[in-house]
């Protein structure tokens, strides 16, 4: 090996060291000598209109040096608040991107980032026609600036922020609330300070299809929008179907890594399958919320408040007290204010008609004749804990009725046919949200689906889906099995279905809806009627599937022999202006379902 060889190897560990050292002092980099070399960098993200896909917009955010820790802007203000240079650092990326902003079109606009403490600090020291000059000698019109104000520290004066926002907007600024729904960006900030844009928080955008209550609480931030007059920016858009959701659910404008990625000069298009979703008249299926039936409801709702009477009442007490009070189906007895005995009309009138029994029995203790374990429900008891009372063994508090109570003491009483007629009430409601049984979404939903496809122009196929020989089947097996032989119905059009594009709904009993924008929807009715025939013959015992069907009786009460329960689609093509109403489309669907029926094949197409 040459001398130069080992002259080179041996200095290869002092280079290594030198290497380490530059890079060492390039990362424990501070904000002063970052600002003192000028090392700041822009970037750009765009913002686009979501209703024709143009971009509007871009922000401007920040970067440190690549070379050091502080490249990420949010290393990079951590650090300047710990050296005390956050308006310093605030006003050099004020400087930076002013000077770098060159918009590929000129009615764009630029969103900067400032906390409400630099904006008052500027105007403050430079006055608002101050800034506006500053602008104009960067060539950058004040109409073009939105200031967004970042604000992670709660406003203390929000009155001064106001009046100095009105004096920038009156020179041409205008400005956004950042990341609404995160930190101390609040209602009240929004309220007074009036802001043109407000930008959803990415939390809320982040999977919202598989959010419902994300989904519900864009459509509040969309309400509130109107009221205030703001459009809504939504960030953090990542994926194909979080911006079809965002479009549809009315927010103007949005941005995020699917619709661009932030870099040095501003774009001049949206990325392409971003455009390709906003082209597309295809709208989203959006989650729903698997609703607790009347979760807000208590027995409280349905409680008489009737005066019991004390434990040591007589029967001639209980007597006059039904006697004073025609309409009073029951009485209570208490010790103190616990209950201890519930006496019902109808049975102690029995009693007491009978010969002699007043005679004997009246200065009796009413106790003697009492039912002495009563149904007691806490006022707070819910809509579960009731169902669960309705399908007990005890079915006295029917006719007798029921006490109220709250921590034990005596509240109120109950009727039993108060209580089925509230349960009953509330399943029906909640039945029409979501059926119970497959907990799809029930009729509301699906009538909402249609309209937003038909106020969308969809193109899209309603199909009713039905089973044959269903109700041989439930009677011969009983409910249990009926039950299974609907999930399997839920089950089958699920996993045959595109849950981006197309809607799953039921309608109750063995009657579904689907919705499809899926291209190819024809061969997936045809794969559900294949795979739920071949399986819902497991359902059958083994001798009805050696036999081929079952024994039971029809509609008529005439026995006869039914095959196997099948499944039945009536499809109807959906355009533009086909239909005025979504009701009408229900109606051609169960029309095409009927045709359906009566093929041999399960499954009939209306002609569009």
């Amino acid at each position: 090996m040459a001398d130069d060889d080992w002259t080179v190897t041996a200095e290869r560990p002092a280079l290594a060291a030198m290497h380490l050292s530059l890079t060492d002092t390039l990362r424990r980099q501070t904000v002063a000598r970052i600002l003192s070399r000028k090392a700041l960098r822009s970037v750009y993200q765009p913002i686009v209109s979501l209703g024709n896909g143009r971009i509007v917009a871009h922000e401007a955010l920040i970067r440190g040096p690549t070379d050091t820790a502080l490249v990420n802007p949010d290393a990079l203000f951590a650090a300047a608040a710990a050296e005390g240079l956050t308006l310093e650092l605030e006003k050099a990326c004020i400087a930076t991107v002013v000077k770098y902003w060159s918009p590929p079109v000129n009615d764009q606009r630029l969103f900067v980032n400032l906390s409400a403490q630099a904006i008052l600090y500027h105007v403050g020291m430079h006055s608002a026609s101050g800034i506006v000059s500053a602008l104009e000698a960067a060539e950058v019109s004040p109409a073009a600036l939105v200031i967004e104000v970042t604000e992670h520290e709660r406003v203390t004066d929000v009155a001064r922020l106001v009046a100095v926002a009105d004096e920038l907007r009156a020179l041409g600024l205008r400005f956004a609330l950042d990341d609404f729904g995160e930190g101390h960006s609040n209602l009240r900030l929004w309220s007074e300070l009036r802001p043109e844009f407000v930008k959803i928080d990415k939390y809320f955008v982040n999977q919202v299809d598989l959010h419902a209550r994300k989904v519900q609480t864009i459509k509040g931030l969309v309400r509130l929008a109107e009221v205030f007059g703001s459009k809504l920016v939504a960030e953090g858009i990542e994926t194909d179907v979080e911006l079809r959701i965002v479009r549809d659910l009315g927010i103007e404008l949005g941005q995020g890594y699917f619709l661009g990625r932030p870099q040095p000069q501003p774009a001049a298009e949206m990325l392409p399958e971003a455009a390709s979703v906003l082209s597309s008249a295809v709208i989203a299926v959006l989650p729903e919320i698997t609703r607790t039936a009347g979760a807000e409801l208590t027995v409280r709702r349905i409680a008489l408040h009737v005066p019991p009477l004390p434990m040591q009442a007589t029967n001639e007490d209980v007597a006059n007290a039904f006697a004073e009070d025609p309409a009073r189906r029951a009485v209570a007895l208490v010790d103190g204010t616990r209950p201890v005995g519930l006496i019902s009309r109808q049975a102690f009138v029995d009693r007491y008609a009978k010969p002699f029994h007043r005679e004997l029995y009246a200065r009796k203790p009413a106790m003697a004749f009492a039912n002495c374990t009563p149904l007691l429900l806490d006022q707070h008891t819910g809509i579960e804990g009731l169902t669960a009372v309705l399908t007990s063994s005890d079915q006295r508090y029917l006719t007798d009725g029921f006490i109220l109570t709250d921590a034990g003491r005596y509240m109120g009483l109950g009727t039993g046919e108060q209580l089925v007629r509230m349960v009953t009430e509330v399943r029906i409601e909640a039945a029409r949200h979501a059926n119970p049984l497959t907990f799809l979404p029930g009729n509301i939903p699906i009538t909402e689906h249609i309209e937003r496809l038909m106020g969308a122009g969809a193109s899209f196929v309603a199909c009713y889906c039905d089973l044959n020989d269903f109700k041989p089947y439930n009677d011969h097996y009983g409910y249990w099995c009926g039950d299974e032989m609907i999930r399997l119905v839920a089950r089958t059009l699920i996993a045959n279905c595109d849950a981006r594009r197309d809607f799953v709904g039921h309608v109750g009993g063995d009657d579904f809806v689907v919705l499809f924008q899926s291209d190819d929807w024809l061969a997936r009715c045809e794969r559900v009627v294949e795979t739920f025939n071949a399986l819902a013959v497991e359902l059958f015992d083994p001798d009805a599937r050696e036999r081929g069907g079952i024994e039971a009786e029809d509609r008529h009460g005439i026995k006869r022999f039914f095959g196997f329960t099948t499944l039945s689609i009536g499809a109807v093509p959906v355009r533009q202006g086909r239909f005025d109403r979504p009701e009408q489309v229900a109606s051609a669907a169960a029309a095409a379902k009927h045709n359906a029926k009566a093929s041999s094949c399960g499954l009939a197409v209306e002609a569009s």
